[in-house]
């Protein structure tokens, strides 16, 4: 149920970018085929949500590196593009967007809360 809202959200993020960005078709299929990756390297407890909505390496491997910099640079676009449409600054954006990350999370997700510290949702 929560990846389907994660998905539905995503999809929501880049369906509105997507008439702001050029190319936001092509970002949004990168950032879907990614997910279920993400969605694994959550669960493993490897990689976490920041407080300004980013993923974060918890655990240093260098073969996660690649996926968790792609993902945060198309994440910094669709902020980006957002912060456009809405005039407020795409770290705005990222901040609103780490609040429905939080929401969304399954248990057992590490996330960042406001004041910098890590911990697991229950």
């Amino acid at each position: 149920m929560k990846t389907k809202q994660l998905s539905l959200a995503l999809l929501l993020i880049m369906i509105f970018c997507g008439q702001a960005l050029a190319g936001g078709r092509q970002i949004m299929a990168r950032m879907k085929a990614r997910l279920p990756e993400i969605t694994r390297l959550k669960a493993a407890g490897v990689i976490g949500e920041t407080r300004d909505g980013y993923l974060f390496k918890l655990k240093k491997s260098a073969a996660d590196n690649k996926i968790v910099k792609a993902e945060n640079m198309d994440r910094r676009l669709v902020y980006t593009a957002i912060a456009r449409q809405q005039g407020v600054t795409p770290e705005l954006v990222g901040r609103r967007r780490a609040l429905q990350i939080k929401q969304l999370a399954r248990p057992g997700t590490w996330l960042q809360a406001q004041n910098g510290k890590w911990y697991q949702k229950k």
